[in-house]
């Protein structure tokens, strides 16, 4: 239970009294899609009192934000800057860990955001998709932070040393309570390829780039599998 409430406590701004040790979380980061379907379950509640896909798509990616602090976010942001910057990899690094916002996030942040809307309102089912993007982008940090080497100290080193290269395979498991979910099997089997496809693409990409991940990478992962999962529900 403390590992759950440090973890929710980590992903989210719920009131969760008492703030728990970020190393009950760290030896058990395999439990990441348990907050998927928490955050998941908590934005799609709007969806049931709105009436139009628009305004219901828009306000289940405001709560989405909202309720994780829109922490992972700002990862998405800072990436944007490091891929979209210049020079050799200490120039892209700084760019990366830079407090500021440039154009690279910027970019970052309203293509995917414009992805995700779009992918939501063409789904057959906004709650269901953002409960399945949400569960599968979580397994995505899980998956990063078992096998993405630092390139420096912070807080994805930090849970990286706790984690185990099994880890990603047990988080597997917690995204299986997902079948049960009234959504083709097709649907499922496409959201459990981008779940593992987007988070392995960044892992390479940063690892050219930046020499390895941080938790900007980490947090920037859950936003854009979150987008490309919802998108192939929909087109599939």
């Amino acid at each position: 239970m403390k590992a759950l409430i440090s973890l929710f406590q980590f992903t989210t701004i719920l009131p969760l009294g008492k703030p728990q040790d970020l190393e009950n979380f760290a030896r058990h980061s395999y439990i990441y899609p348990c907050a998927g379907y928490i955050i998941g379950g908590l934005a799609a509640l709007p969806v049931f009192f709105i009436a139009d896909r628009t305004l219901a798509a828009a306000v289940t990616i405001a709560c989405i934000l909202l309720i994780s602090g829109a922490h992972h976010f700002d990862g998405l942001l800072d990436l944007g800057d490091g891929l979209m910057a210049h020079g050799d990899r200490e120039k892209r690094i700084r760019a990366l860990t830079d407090s500021q916002v440039g154009a690279g996030g910027i970019t970052a942040g309203i293509v995917v955001t414009l992805l995700l809307f779009a992918g939501l309102q063409a789904s057959s089912s906004i709650i269901i998709a953002v409960i399945i993007g949400e569960v599968c982008a979580k397994f995505s940090m899980a998956f990063l932070t078992a096998y993405g080497t630092p390139f420096r100290k912070g807080i994805h080193s930090y849970l990286h040393q706790f984690s185990k290269p099994y880890f990603p395979f047990i988080a597997a498991l917690f995204c299986i309570p997902l079948i049960f979910l009234p959504v083709s099997p097709i649907r499922l089997t496409g959201a459990a390829i981008a779940m593992v496809v987007c988070p392995a693409i960044l892992y390479i990409i940063s690892k050219r780039l930046f020499g390895g991940v941080n938790g900007d990478v980490v947090g920037a992962s859950n936003e854009i599998t979150r987008a490309c999962v919802i998108l192939i529900i929909a087109l599939i």
